[in-house]
């Protein structure tokens, strides 16, 4: 998708907010952000649109979203990440055994049947340090809506809080559970899941 660079940050200022806050930047917000005028950044808004790299709700304030199947030019590179911000939970570390060499690219790229594009956060606290991880490494996230009893979830709250748990959906409401005995499970009736975990790495 042929984007300029003034495009490319809106959808990126978008996918940001949208990860760390659960919906999108206004477009007074994103003028500011860029040094520019409201009129500018809905000129912008409207190309986006017209080219499919963004949809938007009608009548429905800070709607914009990431059109489905677009990934970014940073989303596509299988070696580096984009970092969008930081998350309160963890991950688990994978074993891999009888490798002869290590493969990023095998490892955190693309799958077969992935629809999601992949970005990363730091983590932010121990809640999950039972499975491994720890405040101050990088998760590895898929960009989906929808996730699996046991999958890792990046998932906004109710309160508009975003945090790393485990996902279980159980009769009447959703267990968001730590891996940590000092934190309890979040239970809430709904939440609104932003991307799964498909791996950590660490910087000693």
């Amino acid at each position: 998708m042929n984007l300029t660079p003034r495009q490319l940050r809106i959808v990126q200022l978008i996918r940001e907010s949208r990860v760390a806050r659960g919906y999108s930047p206004t477009m007074q917000e994103l003028a500011a952000e860029l040094n520019v005028s409201k009129v500018t950044v809905f000129e912008h808004v409207e190309a986006l649109i017209r080219k499919g790299a963004l949809q938007r709700e009608a009548n429905k304030a800070r709607s914009l979203s990431i059109a489905e199947g677009v990934s970014l030019p940073d989303e596509d590179q299988p070696l580096r990440f984009p970092l969008v911000g930081k998350i309160a939970a963890g991950y688990p570390i994978e074993k891999y055994e009888n490798d002869d060499s290590l493969d990023l690219a095998d490892l955190f790229g693309p799958r077969v049947g992935q629809s999601g594009s992949t970005f990363a956060l730091r983590v932010d606290g121990e809640s999950m340090k039972d499975e491994g991880i720890l405040d101050g490494d990088y998760i590895i996230i898929e960009r989906r809506d929808t996730a699996r009893n046991g999958e890792r979830v990046v998932a906004l709250l109710p309160n508009g809080e975003t945090t790393l748990k485990s996902y279980f959906r159980e009769s009447d409401h959703i267990r968001l559970q730590p891996a940590n005995p000092d934190f309890e499970a979040i239970r809430v009736k709904e939440c609104t899941i932003q991307g799964i975990v498909i791996g950590v790495l660490r910087r000693y």
